[in-house]
């Protein structure tokens, strides 16, 4: 049986710039394996699939899985997959939010002109300071700190967030993928994402972000580890200039060019961007390894 199938682009600033994500818009019936199997195939950093819901409460139901494993919740996915469902018309907002079903729970997304906002998990501050794991300062090595200390924050995903100085010295930063990667295994983590803020009219903060603990160098657009950054600032610096929301730039480094809005309300936090459909198409796909 054939079935839509979209390819899209997801926080793109420019076209292209974005995440890619794959998205099969009616999974029904499918197994877990062949699933897997076809995000194995697609080799996308996630494919999700679409379902209808199991919680009354939820507009849809979606499975993010990478090539190697399924995840419970991802940024980029859960705000490309509600795109997909909107353009295939398989549910309509309520009071303008869609409620997406996945690993993490019945999450809301509001739908705006400027694009979609997801609602991050809440977030947790466990630990901080560079001595918070003996490996952490050999994953930031080479690289100046910022105001901020590192710290260990978990909310949806875990993930180790660090401030850097200024801007030039995040975008020149020549990371040690090996010692970022022995800190995501040794912590059960996604891995390291660092930020730093910026004077540039269009955003104010930059964020890098290298989840090894999947397997990934570098992410062009993290959709849950921006979440998680928010989460963080707001909690360090309630009153500060960014404690209500700022524009992140990710991506340049290596090639992208991705835009993410953030918008803080108390201890809410609110991710989201514009996606580009770059392919709408017909998947036909027999669940062969």
């Amino acid at each position: 049986m054939s079935i839509r199938y979209l390819h899209l682009d997801v926080f793109a600033a420019t076209p292209g710039g974005g995440n890619h994500l794959g998205v099969v818009t009616d999974a029904t019936g499918w197994s877990d394996a062949r699933m897997q199997a076809f995000a194995r195939w697609t080799n996308l950093v996630e494919t999700t699939f679409l379902l209808p819901p199991s919680q009354p409460k939820a507009s849809y139901r979606v499975r993010i899985f990478t090539p190697h494993k399924e995840i419970p919740f991802a940024g980029h996915p859960s705000i490309g997959s509600a795109h997909a469902v909107l353009l295939c018309g398989l549910s309509t907002p309520v009071d303008g939010v869609l409620w997406q079903e996945c690993g993490a729970g019945v999450l809301p997304i509001r739908v705006e002109e400027s694009g979609l906002l997801l609602k991050s998990p809440h977030a947790v501050v466990d630990k901080t300071g560079l001595d918070a794991h003996p490996l952490l300062q050999a994953a930031l090595g080479g690289i100046g700190l910022g105001a901020l200390p590192p710290a260990y924050v978990a909310g949806g995903r875990h993930w180790w967030l660090a401030e850097c100085a200024d801007e030039a010295s995040l975008r020149h930063w020549q990371p040690d993928h090996s010692a970022i990667g022995a800190l995501a295994q040794a912590t059960d983590s996604l891995g390291l994402c660092v930020f730093a803020r910026s004077s540039h009219p269009d955003y104010q903060l930059v964020v890098r972000a290298f989840p090894a603990g999947v397997g990934i160098v570098e992410d062009p657009a993290s959709g849950a580890a921006n979440g998680l950054i928010a989460a963080y600032i707001a909690h360090a610096e309630p009153h500060g200039p960014l404690a209500r929301g700022y524009m992140v730039s990710q991506g340049r480094e290596i090639g992208h060019d991705a835009s993410l809005a953030v918008r803080i309300d108390g201890d809410t936090v609110w991710i989201g961007g514009r996606t580009n459909t770059i392919i709408d198409g017909t998947l036909h796909w027999d669940g062969a390894a």
